[in-house]
């Protein structure tokens, strides 16, 4: 701003003095324009003919003319070289500090020069001049009509312009500032409300937020960092879980293997028993560990692949290879004909986790369905059991990490409850959710609830 209001103070003073300039000039030629075209037409009242001699012509026109405060009109003969010309004035005096009339010195580099126009450096001031020269003829001396400018005032008053518009583009620089200031820091205040937070946030402190005021952006920044503030302490609070409950899941196992290898004796069959115990412990961890790690890559974004697949194809898959997992009632309900984009493999082994999850709640000759359909251009492939079905208590936190139904009859489950965590985790890497419902006549009904989105 301060470089703005300098340059529109500078353009201001440079276009009045160009205007000082172009008046002079107008001035100047006016007044040169009208003593020649008296020089031409006008007659020696005296006599009534044409001026012979240029001093009455002189006299005359100065008679005539009214100067204005900063002009000197003048007329000049010359007597010789080296002496100042006589000169011719109006009665008035012309209100200047150093006229040139009193300046011998001027006088004679003013009808000296070859020009008929210029500028006169002198110690008293610039002077603006013009001249029309009258020819010397036999037995009269050369003369010149000038007028003479004194600009300084004209100028004066084009730099007091500037200097008022200096001074008051100094005191709207220094409000505009001032307020500047104060708005800014209204503006910014949010903002370093938001780094004074992120500075006194720790993994142990991540409950303070921000204050959200007005509806600007500064609001929606404050209310985009109290989300993000948001997702990382339940980021931070899924993984404290997440580390207690697979460290108590994996404790237990260690702690079998550890016992059982303690109080082994020499008994041949004794020893073969607690190879076989430790055996199905480390099965048992491994099948963890390997949940975990497929848990963990779910939060890449390369964990799905989808593809264009057949979903009814797909489906038959499924149902073929789920009824090696037990001797059920296995029935292919229905089936989408429609081609989606979809990862083959990771649903695959969704289905195949949650029949597996059907056969363990169930009991030899008991029905398991399995089937896909297209409602409202979703695509919906589901397990339906006939088996007890779940708890409202169950249902409500069945599709986290190591959480097992409590009170599902039959169960002979001896997993670590992270089946259904993963199934949820593939169907939210296809943009969907895994849902739990009741089927008719009695039992549960896991889905896969994904959006149809268009094979590429």
């Amino acid at each position: 701003m301060a470089v703005a209001l300098t340059a529109v103070a500078a353009t201001t003073r440079s276009v009045l003095l160009r205007d000082v300039d172009h008046r002079v000039d107008r001035l100047l030629a006016q007044e040169t324009g009208e003593f020649a075209n008296f020089v031409r037409r006008g007659v020696d009242p005296r006599s009534g003919k044409r001026f012979t001699d240029p001093d009455p012509l002189l006299k005359l026109h100065l008679e005539r003319q009214y100067a204005d405060p900063d002009e000197e009109l003048l007329g000049l003969v010359d007597r010789g070289a080296g002496r100042t010309p006589a000169k011719k004035e109006q009665s008035r005096a012309p209100d200047v500090d150093h006229p040139l009339a009193r300046d011998p010195a001027g006088l004679r580099a003013v009808l000296g020069s070859p020009d008929a126009t210029g500028t006169l450096d002198r110690p008293g001031g610039v002077i603006r001049w013009s001249k029309v020269e009258i020819g010397a003829g036999e037995g009269r001396p050369a003369a010149a009509f000038v007028v003479a400018f004194h600009p300084e005032r004209e100028q004066a008053k084009a730099e007091g312009v500037f200097h008022m518009l200096l001074a008051i583009s100094g005191v709207a620089l220094l409000m505009t500032t001032g307020i500047g200031w104060a708005v800014a820091g209204r503006i910014l205040r949010p903002v370093r409300l938001v780094r004074t937070t992120a500075a006194q946030l720790t993994e142990q402190d991540l409950t303070r937020r921000i204050p959200v005021q007005g509806r600007d952006d500064i609001a929606a920044l404050a209310e985009t960092f109290n989300g993000m503030l948001d997702r990382l302490e339940r980021a931070f609070a899924a993984q404290r879980e997440f580390v207690d409950d697979a460290g108590h899941e994996l404790r237990t196992p260690i702690t079998i293997v550890r016992g059982h290898l303690e109080l082994m004796g020499d008994d041949p069959r004794e020893r073969e028993e607690t190879v076989r115990i430790v055996m199905e412990e480390l099965d048992r961890m491994s099948r963890i560990v390997e949940d975990l790690l497929l848990l963990a890559k779910a939060e890449r974004p390369d964990f799905v692949a989808p593809e264009p697949v057949q979903l009814a194809e797909l489906t038959a898959d499924v149902f073929v290879k789920a009824r090696a997992l037990g001797e059920r009632d296995w029935q292919l309900a229905e089936v989408a004909d429609t081609e989606a984009g979809l990862d083959p493999q990771r649903i695959t082994q969704a289905m195949v986790q949650l029949a597996q999850n059907a056969v363990q709640h169930t009991v030899p000759g008991q029905r398991i369905g399995i089937g896909s359909r297209l409602v409202r251009e979703r695509i919906e492939l589901y397990v339906a059991d006939a088996g007890p079905g779940v708890t409202d208590q169950d249902a409500a936190v069945i599709f986290e990490r190591f959480r097992r139904g409590t009170a599902r009859r039959g169960s002979r489950g001896t997993g670590a409850g992270l089946g259904l965590a993963i199934v949820q985790a593939i169907a939210q890497g296809h943009g969907g959710h895994a849902e739990l419902g009741r089927t008719e006549g009695g039992g549960a009904t896991f889905t896969l609830v994904l959006d149809r989105t268009e094979p590429k």
